[in-house]
């Protein structure tokens, strides 16, 4: 039996925990929710604003009344959309071959900005997370995903409407990532990389945690999420370099 859809209900559960103690700390008008989803995640909520994306397609509801979602704006986004990252009044939106920026002043019809295409690898999946005017995203080669090589890609979003590559580190088999304070978290089975990304462009490895085969985290305070193959684990991150494993989830 797949272990995939009970995965996603573990994430979805861990998520809704999150938004809500979010969401509840301030009005649903002025809540911001600022990159606590997982980065291989398909849906992302601001403020009283969800946005969901499918293969191509970007789709934005009212959740005023939670009880009745309103459908707002339905967008064309691109070719074989995968995940999408909420950021402050941004959203990333990642692709097998690029990275898609919206802007979401106005929340209830998302603008694009602009497109952050790598030069490393032409054709790859893309979990993406950003932090201040740096956007990672780990871009998985090999398999459905295509491609030869893949790498922890970071841009330099100063500029969001040119976002460029600045910098590049090799990897295994990526999939998501997350981060707290300034050290990244790298799902690359079988391990948890994790980077200290004082110095953005040049990430340094700390070292791995080897509990299982990691597919997503979500930081979230001084806890880190995550999921792996069988099930996931939820660390103390109070040290952020240090993660202390609390307990596991099957």
């Amino acid at each position: 039996m797949s272990t995939k859809p009970i995965l996603s209900s573990l994430l979805l559960l861990v998520l809704m925990v999150v938004l809500f103690t979010s969401c509840t700390k301030d009005s649903a008008q002025s809540t911001t929710f600022q990159g606590q989803g997982g980065s291989t995640a398909r849906f992302a909520i601001n403020g009283a604003y969800l946005y969901t994306v499918d293969a191509s397609q970007l789709r934005t509801y009212n959740l005023t009344d939670p009880a009745n979602p309103n459908p707002v704006s339905t967008q064309d986004v691109g070719f074989e959309i995968e995940t999408i990252f909420p950021f402050g009044d941004k959203l990333f939106i990642g692709s097998t071959s690029v990275i898609h920026i919206f802007s979401i002043d106005n929340p209830a019809k998302p603008e694009k900005l602009s497109t952050a295409i790598s030069p490393t690898v032409m054709r790859r999946c893309d979990p993406v997370v950003a932090k201040d005017t740096v956007a990672f995203a780990t871009l998985r080669a090999g398999g459905a995903c295509g491609g030869f090589q893949s790498i922890l890609a970071v841009y330099d979003i100063n500029d969001i409407t040119k976002p460029v590559q600045r910098a590049s580190f090799g990897l295994n088999e990526p999939r998501g990532l997350g981060y707290a304070d300034t050290v990244l978290y790298v799902c690359d089975p079988p391990g948890l990389r994790m980077f200290n990304i004082k110095d953005a462009y040049n990430p340094r490895y700390l070292g791995d945690l080897t509990d299982g085969d990691f597919y997503d985290v979500i930081p979230y305070g001084n806890l880190l999420f995550s999921q792996t193959k069988t099930g996931g684990f939820i660390y103390d991150i109070s040290k952020p370099a240090a993660p202390v494993k609390l307990s596991q989830l099957q």
